[in-house]
């Protein structure tokens, strides 16, 4: 096995939201997005940086380098509750494409090991790291928040031009793929919006069909003062309730999508 390594911030096991079974989900730090309700704010930088202990004045650094032999070890330690279960690994983050090369020796080892393996993404990357992956990943949950580029620019800080193109690409390879889209309140739940969304997948995508609505959390919102960090939606935005989160499923479900709250 090559000596690839990389940068992550956690590796959390048994993890049941991160795609079918029973999973490990590794998270890569660094993203090119600087979305304004990110839950992980601690994987935007790439490299490792201080924060603060929850209640305490001692510092720790987050993020390590970690080699492929090493994450393989801690992997194949539950390896019998993928099998049990269905489950595997995910890869998540911040964003795996900004390591490509340290993803795409993960994926071949888990190959050939035959471990099942799901990728969190935003999408933003470039085509030809797309290409890369064809064909070595199970599933891919792929975030999609705004299809007005404006709109995209204005919370996330880049285009969302490769994000879609990149989408279409999938679709045509009939990769697997699982839409989520975060319902942050007043800013991706509008109605224009939501037809948007609704009418970009049905029109453009041919074989993604399958939705997920992920509703606005605020368990991240402690960690921006850890990092000394300022949080744009400080006590602005509440979880949806369930009957929102069933209105938006829904709207879209009336675009011909298989729709589904969480995930």
């Amino acid at each position: 096995m090559k000596s690839h390594s990389g940068t992550i911030f956690d590796i959390k096991r048994f993890a049941v939201h991160d795609g079918p079974g029973i999973r490990t989900t590794i998270f890569f730090k660094g993203c090119p997005l600087n979305c304004w309700w990110c839950h992980n704010p601690e994987s935007q930088n790439l490299e490792p940086e201080p924060i603060l202990r929850p209640s305490s004045e001692d510092i720790e650094i987050i993020g390590k380098t970690i080699t492929l032999s090493e994450l393989m070890e801690e992997i194949r330690k539950d390896i019998i509750f993928y099998d049990e279960s269905g489950g595997g690994i995910t890869i998540s983050g911040g964003e795996p494409l900004m390591q490509p090369e340290f993803l795409n020796a993960i994926l071949k080892q888990c190959k050939k090991e035959k471990i099942s393996t799901t990728v969190d993404t935003t999408g933003f990357s470039s085509l030809a790291v797309i290409k890369l992956l064809v064909g070595k990943l199970d599933l891919y949950l792929y975030d999609l928040k705004f299809i007005n580029d404006e709109k995209h620019r204005k919370y996330t800080g880049v285009s969302n031009k490769s994000i879609l193109k990149n989408l279409q690409y999938l679709d045509s390879e009939k990769e697997s793929v699982i839409i989520r889209i975060p319902i942050i309140p007043n800013v991706t739940d509008t109605k224009s919006n939501l037809q948007d969304l609704g009418t970009f997948i049905s029109t453009n995508l041919q074989t993604i069909k399958n939705v997920n609505i992920l509703p606005y959390n605020r368990l991240g919102e402690g960690k921006y003062p850890r990092l000394n960090r300022p949080y744009k939606f400080a006590n602005q935005l509440k979880t949806p309730s369930d009957k929102e989160l069933n209105n938006i499923k829904n709207e879209l479900e009336t675009y011909g999508l298989d729709v589904q709250v969480g995930g």
